[in-house]
């Protein structure tokens, strides 16, 4: 057992890798209690039930904040619940398009968890793989920071005007690309991704993937889109690769369980795009106001952020609180 401690206080990324190890146990249990016992049925998720399965997470996130801040310091602290704010806000963008797809793809809400939990181990890993190559370009050149701030500049720009565009999700190519090499059933199979079925073309067995599996492709495909926009801004505020993941993951989590309340009221956050526009280019300012004014404090970061997403919502449901909800209207 001797050789275990030094292993476990081993440098990771700047911190000891028990750290990374306690996160992950985390992580892994959260996602084995949602399946394993909350959800190992399929069956359609209210939203008393989203609430309460957002709340579940969003306090253990505040929880391991808590804990950030005692073990790594206040700054830490600070950077952490601000990334979880900003990742939390711009991931909201997500909702209105997967809420699409699975509109397109006719998939019902009963099997709509199985894809947004399946597609959480996904993001995991991309999420991984993204931080780790933008944190080695960060240490190693210090004027990425520059190229994020102008991107994330240029997309909340290009955010606020396209606000009102809705994704064209039957002429999406990677749906088309994926139409086109695969075997695809004309319906569901259950819950199942995959399936084994006669090829009407050659009368022989073959494997098909179901529209369950192409939603599950699209989703995945939409948060490595969003994570373009996410992970830099992220690292706008800090460059520590632990603050930047945990505060990453943590926030997923919480809206994939928080996506089935926000999806019955879509058309009450009509210009909650607006706001996340905003809190891109106020992200992205920073990093140039750095060499001007110094170093924007994380508190103010977090009350701007948080004051843009608020007024965001706050305006939206003043302005559609006439306008009945999508079921209604029909």
């Amino acid at each position: 057992m001797d050789f275990l401690l030094p292993l476990l206080t081993s440098d990771f990324m700047g911190k000891p890798a028990w750290v990374w190890l306690a996160f992950v146990g985390i992580v892994v249990a959260l996602l084995a209690f949602d399946l394993g016992v909350l959800h190992k049925d399929d069956h359609e998720i209210g939203v008393r039930e989203s609430l309460l399965l957002s709340a579940g997470y969003i306090s253990v996130a505040l929880i391991f904040g808590a804990w950030v801040w005692w073990y790594l310091g206040a700054q830490s602290g600070m950077d952490y619940y601000t990334g979880f704010m900003i990742e939390k806000s711009l991931s909201m963008d997500n909702v209105f398009v997967i809420a699409l797809i699975f509109t397109f793809l006719a998939i019902p809400r009963q099997y709509q968890h199985r894809v947004l939990f399946w597609g959480i181990l996904g993001v995991i890993v991309l999420r991984a793989i993204m931080i780790a190559l933008g944190a080695t370009l960060v240490s190693q050149f210090s004027w990425v920071l520059y190229l994020f701030g102008a991107f994330l500049i240029f997309t909340g720009i290009k955010m606020w005007i396209i606000a009102d565009h809705v994704p064209d999700i039957a002429n999406n190519p990677l749906l088309k690309f994926l139409k086109r090499r695969m075997h695809v059933t004309g319906g569901l199979r259950g819950n199942a991704f995959w399936v084994r079925e006669t090829d009407p073309a050659t009368g022989k067995l073959a494997r098909f993937a179901t529209p369950l599996f192409l939603a599950l492709v699209l989703v995945e495909f939409v948060d490595l889109i969003f994570a373009v926009d996410s992970v830099p801004a992220i690292f706008a505020i800090t460059a520590d690769p632990f603050i930047v993941y945990t505060s990453n993951i943590f926030a997923i989590l919480g809206l994939r369980a928080l996506y089935f309340a926000l999806a019955a009221m879509i058309h009450r956050f009509k210009y909650l795009k607006y706001a996340l526009a905003l809190v891109l280019v106020f992200i992205g300012s920073k990093i140039f106001l750095v060499g001007i004014i110094g170093k924007i404090p994380a508190v103010i970061s977090l009350s701007v952020t948080f004051g843009l997403i608020a007024g965001g919502v706050l305006v939206s449901l003043w302005k559609t609180r006439r306008q009945p909800a999508a079921g209604e209207a029909a």
